[in-house]
């Protein structure tokens, strides 16, 4: 069996507007089945695990308290929310407005169990803190060996 390449014709003005449309598409949504083939999730998050609980800091500029959402169900951390930012200007000459919005969703699956009812979050300057606590049940417990 042989490929044949397909050669687009391009001769009229909503074709060529067509097959440019289809174009930018397909680049656009290029790589999104793959997440890890340059794929950037949003928002970028740190983890840390510290003796009683555990951190999470995520980047969420521009958005607000008041438009995020934090859930933990069985293990399992979601982040979502969604960014609402419109800065406009008038000054003398000229008029500019800018807007960028989107909506986000990020899971995260704890490495231990948490106490739900301790759980803190804090949205300050674009970062969102959140700290869980470990469940009394996962903490770590020395045992000492009897000689």
């Amino acid at each position: 069996m042989t490929l044949v390449p397909i050669h687009r014709t391009r001769n009229n003005g909503l074709v060529t507007l067509h097959h440019e449309m289809d174009d930018l598409f397909d680049s656009f949504f290029r790589g999104l089945d793959k997440p890890f083939a340059g794929y950037k999730a949003w928002p970028a998050i740190d983890v840390a695990e510290e003796d009683n609980a555990i951190v999470v800091r995520a980047e969420v500029p521009g958005c607000k308290a008041e438009d995020i959402d934090i859930s933990v169900f069985n293990n399992k951390l979601t982040i979502s929310g969604e960014k609402k930012l419109a800065e406009e200007k008038k000054e003398k000459g000229y008029y500019h407005v800018e807007s960028s919005y989107g909506s986000f969703r990020r899971e995260l699956t704890l490495p231990t169990d948490v106490d739900p009812k301790k759980i803190e979050a804090v949205c300050k300057d674009g970062v969102l803190s959140i700290t869980l606590p470990k469940a009394v049940e996962s903490k770590a417990v020395k045992v000492k060996i009897k000689g």
